[in-house]
């Protein structure tokens, strides 16, 4: 995975996830979100969810991503909701950023569980970071919607039967970690056109403004690649989620 194809590819998004502003918005009543309430968001892109949330519900926290490109922008949307003084922004790793312990309401990774090399993995990142037996994780995490066939594997995880499994394969998952599954918010085909046909645009806008880059070739190649994955298999098998956990009492 390339991250300066995806700084190219969702230059026009907010969200850099499926799902839409309206579930995003959900998702914060589903946690019943509330003013002095912290979180930290791991991978945070263009901190869309946290700049929304502290505008919305009066929380603060703290954003975490590797992308300058998107923390620029990140700042940016803060700035414009006015919420710049309660969230903090930190360019880095989010897979080795240090978690202070037992501090946050909520902690958050959507759609980015690489930085764990999986769901369980990611949770015990994430975990430490809970305030208590109350607090909840968000995890943003594909799923198949029904057995794929093996070229899909090839086209989404390389090939790798064990990246993700179905929704009931991903409770599994969650409850071998310790948490119970409360509440979810599943993208719907509507949001994935939107997030994944936007990146057609972008990276067709960005190849036609600079035609002598050393790298279109493999920007062509890799939006290419993900136009005809999805097309052919994505739009039916793949689906995506965000899971509300709390830890299992």
């Amino acid at each position: 995975m390339s991250l300066r194809f995806h700084e190219i590819a969702e230059t026009n998004h907010r969200i850099l996830n499926p799902v839409s502003e309206a579930q995003l918005m959900q998702l914060g009543a589903i946690c019943r979100l509330a003013p002095g309430m912290r979180q930290l968001d791991l991978c945070c892109g263009k901190a869309e969810m946290l700049s929304r949330w502290a505008a919305q519900f009066g929380i603060s926290g703290e954003g975490v991503d590797i992308s300058p490109v998107f923390l620029a922008a990140a700042r940016k949307r803060v700035a414009e909701l006015g919420v710049s003084e309660r969230i903090a922004l930190v360019q880095g790793d989010a897979g080795a950023h240090h978690i202070a312990p037992h501090s946050f309401d909520i902690v958050s990774c959507i759609g980015a569980t690489w930085i764990g090399n999986g769901i369980s993995g990611t949770i015990d990142l994430m975990r430490g970071g809970l305030r208590d037996a109350n607090s909840l994780l968000l995890i943003g995490e594909p799923f198949w919607q029904e057995q794929p066939p093996a070229a899909a594997y090839a086209a989404f995880t390389g090939g790798d039967a064990e990246a993700y499994t179905s929704l009931a394969g991903t409770l599994d998952r969650i409850e071998a970690s310790g948490f119970e599954l409360v509440e979810m918010v599943l993208a719907d085909h509507a949001g994935w056109d939107r997030y994944v046909a936007m990146q057609w645009l972008a990276a067709s806008d960005w190849l036609r403004a600079n035609p002598n880059d050393p790298g279109d070739g493999e920007l062509r190649a890799w939006i290419a690649h993900g136009r005809r994955s999805y097309l052919e298999y994505g739009r039916r098998y793949f689906g995506w989620g965000v899971f509300v956990l709390r830890p299992r009492i």
